[in-house]
């Protein structure tokens, strides 16, 4: 079933899948040397997709949020570590673009970077606070010297940080008593990446440590306060996460579908496909497919579409996160139980897609959270 708005989309979408069909090819020898995709991120700069969801009057695409999750479910049916990474950068762009939130004149020089392939991503998250959804004060400092500001920390869970040109650092500001966040750029003298990303699924995401060690930083780089205790809103972005998995899970049915139809022992007249028991595992996979497709799809479309409704579709937000990725782990499993022990064959891409689609269950928001949320606003 088409998830396609226009032929535009579905234009880019083919032309985006041309650009990507090396993916698969590249994915069992990344998962095995504990790599980093960087021949797939460069052949998508080449492509233009970092600048997907830039505005058109900086040099983008100026793609929708629509545009964006089809891309990375696409993108994560070739390689899903590849897509879990590029999608930090791209929803960040999609974030700042519609939000504008700093000072013009920082807000034109990033625009600017990115128009030239420059690469971002937040650094919130520390070993000491957990997910920065959960509240924690950071433990990384920014202290103000003059006229500029020193930053002293460590950040973990920092995608994609072998090739990031840009960094959107949260720190406490003990002068303010707030968290702010802060522009560092890789060049930066005290800006290191130490190589702690160790995983047995989305290991190609490069999620290694950003370490800040008496970085100065010029005054306009305080680009952004949060005001103490102020709670923050869901965002509409972060759907590229069960957008990513859910291209996984595709990956696994379209596997599993076709050994089905290809599969036949000689003690069966005919491939597997014939089986009731196959079918009806075939068939709970194509329910909960549909099921999640819908359910991403249909909220996305009204974000982007309906903008005067943002409050009550926020709640959907995480509930779309939580169901689309707990359906995804179902389908690769059932995928799995399809094909058999060939699943669990190291050069069997099934079991790195289980592996793979598990790691939904730690990306925000998380599950408790979510069903706690849903549970207030139907009581209170």
């Amino acid at each position: 079933m088409s998830f396609f708005q226009s032929q535009k989309q579905k234009e880019y979408i083919q032309k985006l899948e041309e650009a990507i069909q090396s993916f698969t090819g590249r994915s069992e020898a990344l998962d095995d040397s504990k790599g980093f995709p960087y021949e797939n991120i460069q052949e998508l700069k080449e492509f233009g997709y970092p600048q997907l969801t830039l505005a058109k009057e900086h040099g983008g695409y100026g793609g929708s949020l629509y545009d964006f999750l089809l891309c990375q479910e696409k993108i994560a049916q070739y390689c899903g570590p590849t897509a879990l990474g590029i999608g930090w950068h791209v929803g960040t762009v999609l974030s700042l673009s519609e939000k504008r939130p700093w000072e013009k004149g920082v807000m034109k020089e990033l625009y600017d970077e990115v128009s030239k392939g420059a690469l971002i991503n937040t650094a919130a998250s520390e070993a000491g606070t957990g997910s920065p959804t959960r509240g924690g004060r950071p433990e990384t400092i920014a202290i103000k010297k003059g006229n500029q500001w020193n930053l002293n920390g460590r950040k973990t869970f920092t995608t994609l940080s072998p090739v990031l040109d840009i960094f959107l650092v949260t720190a406490w500001v003990p002068e303010d008593e707030r968290l702010g966040t802060f522009l560092v750029h890789r060049d930066v003298k005290g800006v290191s990446i130490e190589e702690t990303w160790d995983m047995i699924s989305m290991q190609g995401t490069g999620s290694h440590d950003l370490v800040l060690k008496d970085v100065s930083l010029p005054e306009k780089y305080y680009v952004m306060k949060s005001n103490p205790g102020e709670k923050r809103k869901p965002e509409a972005w972060l759907l590229h996460i069960p957008a990513c998995y859910l291209g996984i899970a595709v990956a696994a049915r379209n596997y599993a579908v076709e050994f089905a139809k290809t599969y036949s022992p000689n003690s069966l007249p005919g491939p597997i496909r014939d089986l009731p028991n196959v079918q009806r595992t075939i068939g709970e996979m194509e329910l909960e497919l549909g099921e999640a497709h819908h359910f991403l799809y249909s909220v996305a479309e009204k974000w982007v579409r309906q903008p005067e409704n943002h409050d009550e579709l926020s709640k959907q937000l995480g509930a779309v996160k939580l169901s689309v990725v707990n359906k995804s782990i179902s389908i690769v499993d059932k995928a799995m139980r399809v094909v058999g022990a060939k699943s669990l064959q190291r050069n069997n891409p099934l079991q790195r897609y289980y592996r793979d689609v598990r790691a939904g269950l730690h990306n925000p928001p998380m599950d408790d959270a979510t069903i706690t949320m849903l549970a207030k606003s139907a009581l209170y």
